[in-house]
């Protein structure tokens, strides 16, 4: 291998890449297709997208000379007429190999049955006209999982416009919204006046949606209170107390399903989900949809008391928190990690109306990541 100084001690030239001394003393390798690809000249500053084609190189991309000038690496490209000038602390961010930075990667807090008077509260207005506000609440709903939006209008458009300051509504085979009241003739558990079990909602979608708006314009029911439980808490504490139920539930996807007379959805899910970390980020469940267990019948001999007992931990007094909502609420929460239902109530006894849509958790964090960071182009010279 042929190795060149033209640096000493800071820059070294190999055959496929090149070493830079960094600020902890040692060297650290940088391979040639890597840095030119991601020369800040590679980049439009209109479109923030890559606008180099690597691909349309004659050549491997290989250095003439680097050296360290102005605290940035400038390269002179051996095949070509560019230059390239990469700052030295935006080398460091990358110098091992790891995923760029996530402002959205923040640690999920679990909560519990007494939650009720810390759920963090959000005035609608505020979050229309303040950016700041926005900012708090999405960060609230990627810890926690769930907020309240205070000073709601009693109106269609107040849902939307809300819905909006996260992302786009993201429709389901309900439509783009749902009305929840009582039907005459109910396609659905929640469109009676029956309890409704704990539940994530449409598992049967391959990919379900993220984020869940439930606006209550009227609630003066007898009966009827909320239940809320974070699945996260109770995952994590079945990890510690079932290690092997949860690695059953966590591994083994079973079969979701709704049907009716337009439709017949079906997917196959985990029960609990893991994020790329191998922390749990959610949960799939739903007693009303879930479907056949077609796994080995001596696969459920295990599986099934897995799944009461996660179940049945749901329900725990530990867990789930209760309180009734009030008109011009909106409830926002996390569907793959808030598992929610409601307790049977009177349909005489006055009026329920709660209207819901839903919108993505990647959208949401996209919008979080917008607000707080000025994103990867912020290395562009």
């Amino acid at each position: 291998m042929n190795v060149i100084f033209s640096h000493p001690a800071t820059v070294e030239l190999r055959d496929q890449g090149l070493c830079v001394q960094l600020s902890d003393g040692a060297p650290h390798y940088f391979n040639y297709y890597w840095l030119r690809d991601n020369c800040p000249s590679s980049f439009s500053p209109m479109t923030r997208e890559r606008s180099f084609d690597i691909f349309h190189l004659e050549a491997a991309p290989r250095a003439r000379s680097a050296e360290i000038e102005d605290e940035a690496l400038v390269i002179v490209w051996q095949d070509e007429d560019h230059v390239s000038r990469l700052p030295v602390s935006w080398l460091e961010t990358y110098a091992t190999g790891k995923p760029r930075p996530d402002p959205a990667d923040l640690p999920r807090v679990p909560w519990y049955s007494d939650h009720y008077p810390s759920v963090p509260r959000f005035s609608q207005p505020d979050l229309v006209a303040d950016s700041a506000q926005r900012k708090a609440w999405i960060q609230a709903l990627i810890v926690s999982g769930f907020c309240i939006v205070t000073d709601m209008p009693d109106t269609d458009a107040g849902l939307t416009e809300t819905a909006a300051l996260i992302g786009t509504i993201r429709p389901t085979f309900f439509g783009d919204y749902f009305d929840v009241k009582t039907y005459i003739n109910p396609t659905n558990t929640a469109y009676t006046s029956a309890a409704l079990e704990l539940h994530t909602d449409t598992p049967a979608e391959e990919y379900a949606p993220g984020i869940q708006f439930l606006h209550c314009r009227a609630n003066s029911v007898q009966g009827g209170q909320s239940l809320y439980t974070d699945g996260v808490a109770v995952a994590n504490d079945f990890r510690k107390r079932d290690p092997e139920g949860f690695k059953l539930l966590s591994e083994i996807a079973v079969p979701f399903y709704c049907e009716h007379d337009t439709y017949d959805m079906r997917s196959r899910q985990t029960v609990i989900e893991l994020d790329r970390f191998g922390e749990v980020s959610g949960l799939t469940i739903s007693q009303h949809m879930l479907d056949m267990l077609d796994l080995p019948q001596e696969v459920l001999d295990a599986y099934y008391p897995a799944f009461c007992r996660f179940g049945r931990m749901l329900q725990e007094d530990k867990y789930m928190m209760r309180f009734l909502m009030k008109a011009g609420e909106c409830m926002v929460f996390d569907n793959h990690r808030i598992v929610h239902g409601r307790a049977a109530y009177s349909a005489s006894s006055g009026e329920r109306y709660l209207r819901g849509c839903y919108t993505d958790r990647a959208e949401m964090r996209s919008t979080y990541r917008a607000l707080v960071s000025e994103g990867r182009f912020k290395h562009a010279v």
